[in-house]
């Protein structure tokens, strides 16, 4: 009775998750979100293939597993460990490790994986705490930690800790700040995240502009960039000639 009990706290909490944090699920019956939410079904899946694997049950939670990526298109190993209100957003391409171990509220958002690195056994695959939510695409790769509150950015990869409250981007990874303040909330503005690529692309093009500058200074009054490399190549070409 309470094992039975359990499970329908769990489905509700589930369903809830996906009320939640899905815009489109507003409004939505509860069966309506059980039905067309393939995040939501992957989920349930997997609780009853962890159940199952806890058991000692043979072959079964595989193959529960395997039915549900082929429906869904999300791949939970029936070992890794979920919390309650865990909720896939869209849900396609989304992989989770056997030895995944994830908290409560969390937000996995389309592609994401938390995957391992080599061939070692034991703990391969990321930890996540509470209230975490992974943007799109984004790569967690590796036994490492990811603190509570953390946010990681879509397309990131990260291979080393996160600490608790961080917002992190690029590749590899790193911490970020916004206006100089942490990002706060339930979701990240994905869209005004700071861009670590970019911001060194236009490092490097301003510094290009202050050399290009001093140039034109050494080459005597200016001449203008779409010169200097023929007036450059004159000169080799008059000193290779004189040597």
């Amino acid at each position: 009775m309470k094992r039975w009990k359990r499970v329908i706290s769990e489905i509700r909490s589930d369903v809830a998750a996906a009320r939640q944090r899905d815009p489109a699920a507003q409004g939505v019956s509860s069966f309506e979100i059980l039905t067309s939410w393939a995040g939501v079904q992957a989920l349930l899946a997997h609780r009853a293939a962890h159940a199952l694997l806890e058991a000692k049950v043979p072959l079964l939670p595989r193959c529960i597993a395997y039915c549900t990526r082929a429906i869904t298109g999300v791949e939970i190993h029936p070992a890794a460990e979920i919390g309650n209100s865990f909720f896939i957003d869209h849900g396609s391409g989304v992989v989770i490790g056997e030895t995944a171990k994830i908290g409560d509220c969390v937000t996995l958002y389309q592609g994401v994986t938390l995957g391992g690195t080599g061939f070692q056994r034991g703990k391969r695959h990321p930890t996540l705490g509470d209230n975490v939510t992974v943007g799109s695409g984004a790569k967690l790769l590796g036994p490492i930690a990811v603190g509570d509150g953390a946010k990681v950015g879509a397309n990131t990869v990260v291979v080393e800790d996160v600490p608790p409250g961080a917002t992190v981007v690029g590749n590899p990874g790193h911490p970020v700040r916004v206006e100089g303040k942490r990002v706060e909330g339930p979701d990240a503005d994905w869209i005004h995240l700071p861009d670590p690529i970019a911001e060194a692309i236009k490092t490097l093009s301003e510094r290009i502009v202050d050399l290009e500058a001093r140039l034109a200074q050494l080459d005597g009054g200016g001449t203008p960039s779409a010169e200097r490399p023929a007036n450059l190549q004159a000169r080799t070409g008059r000193s290779s000639a004189g040597g």
